[in-house]
């Protein structure tokens, strides 16, 4: 902090420590250099910030060029969701009713300036949902859908696919005010969607209709098994571990901790892959979903 500094700098330093993402960094230390005191003594300080703009600027290109996320508060779980769309077709809605987040719901045109996160709980798992800025807005992040192992593009006309491209991705089309259509509309709409062989599903975030059913289909889009860990004599564990299909009795032992599996001295397991209830198994053991693993250590 620069000696005598106005309130307007310490007003944008506490913006800039605030900042998510590398634009609003730059855009928050261009405004600090701009509010800084003239005199000498600021002068290492404005070089120093001046030094960090431009590594900021060349991180941006980077990041714009590979096509990663901008977003510097972003941490991708175990399974990540990210929901897109235009403008205005309910997406802080509807996260807002399949997590816990509380985002600002408003009528007016690209509210939403950042990706906000909430946690969808569906059976005894947590995922991770991030509502996008709109599509079409200078705020969308294209890098955080890019990374994604699920998207929803939520629309309100079927118009808005054919704008939204993002191939080669898992995705479910998220068709939002079902209740206004007719029922020979919804009829009509249906069988259009199943002729292109869309991945789709009708909802209402005013009703609620069909979000029981998103939620499922947004579980069954993860190529991932659940597996449960306990310890000898005890129950297993409430929440399970999440691992690629065919991950191996190893796989978990290094997810619990990494070099634990050296560690391990015998496993059993129970459930879908095990032949009876206790089966000792080896480390190179493939598990499916479901399964309960045991390990006794040396």
């Amino acid at each position: 902090m620069p000696i005598n500094a106005h309130p307007e700098y310490l007003a944008a330093e506490k913006e800039y420590l605030e900042a998510d993402s590398l634009e609003e960094k730059i855009e928050k230390l261009k405004k600090m250099i701009s509010f800084m005191p003239g005199h000498k003594g600021a002068e290492n300080l404005r070089a120093q910030l001046k030094t960090r703009l431009k590594k900021f600027h060349a991180q941006l290109i980077k990041a714009k060029k590979s096509g990663k996320s901008t977003q510097t508060g972003i941490k991708k779980g175990d399974l990540q969701v990210v929901l897109v769309g235009h403008t205005n077709t309910g997406k802080s809605s509807l996260i807002s009713i399949l997590t816990n987040a509380k985002p600002k719901i408003s009528n007016s045109e690209f509210s939403t300036k950042q990706p906000f996160i909430g946690i969808l709980k569906y059976k005894s798992i947590a995922i991770q949902l991030i509502e996008n800025p709109a599509i079409n807005s200078k705020n969308y992040d294209r890098g955080l859908t890019n990374s994604a192992d699920v998207i929803l593009i939520l629309i309100k006309d079927q118009s808005e696919i054919e704008k939204i491209n993002i191939p080669n991705k898992t995705k479910i089309i998220v068709f939002n005010e079902f209740e206004k259509l007719s029922e020979n509309e919804k009829r009509k709409l249906d069988s259009k969607f199943q002729t292109k062989k869309y991945n789709f599903i009708f909802i209402s975030t005013k009703t609620s209709f069909g979000i029981e059913e998103l939620k499922n289909k947004i579980f069954e889009k993860f190529d991932k098994i659940r597996i449960y860990t306990k310890e000898p004599g005890k129950e297993k564990s409430p929440r399970p571990i999440i691992l690629k299909k065919n991950s191996t009795i190893e796989e978990v032992a290094e997810k619990i901790l990494k070099g634990f599996s050296k560690n391990v001295k015998q496993t059993k397991i129970w459930g879908p892959s095990s032949k009876f209830p206790g089966q000792k198994v080896g480390l190179k053991h493939k598990l499916k979903d479901l399964d309960v693993v045991e390990f006794k250590t040396r």
